[in-house]
């Protein structure tokens, strides 16, 4: 019996809040796409990833380490809405930087799911204060 969509993703949050990256990687459709919108779009971490192993390796893996101290990382999930494949998430983040300042910001991903893969993620956030904090000498 095929998993419902909601179930899908909520696989995928508890595997990333937990470090099984086996299973995040599992999650993904092999075409899969990540976008993010806003000011960051045009940050190296913003615009669209595109395919499974660039999402997990070189976004999820590689830009949370350079943004964030290890180990300072809370993400609270506040809502989980589904309609069909169509899949709403708003969590929110605290953090304390790479270069030492507080971050706390809320975000909203559209997650569509096909066969029981995560296809496309469409993410929301305050990118401006994100910019900012993230990337100071950007702004």
């Amino acid at each position: 019996m095929p998993i419902t969509a909601k179930r899908v993703v909520q696989r995928y949050l508890d595997a990333f809040a937990g470090g099984d990256m086996e299973t995040v990687r599992g999650s993904f459709a092999a075409d899969a796409t990540w976008q993010i919108f806003g000011e960051l779009a045009h940050l190296p971490p913003g615009g669209v990833w595109t395919g499974r192993d660039r999402i997990v390796d070189d976004f999820l893996g590689h830009w949370g380490p350079l943004l964030f101290e290890r180990g300072t990382v809370a993400m609270e999930v506040v809502s989980i809405l589904a309609e069909g494949n169509t899949v709403a998430v708003e969590w929110r983040v605290s953090a304390r930087t790479a270069l030492g300042a507080p971050y706390s910001n809320a975000y909203c991903g559209i997650f569509e799911v096909r066969d029981e893969k995560i296809q496309a993620i469409r993410e929301y956030l305050d990118s401006g204060y994100a910019q900012k904090t993230l990337f100071p000498a950007e702004g």
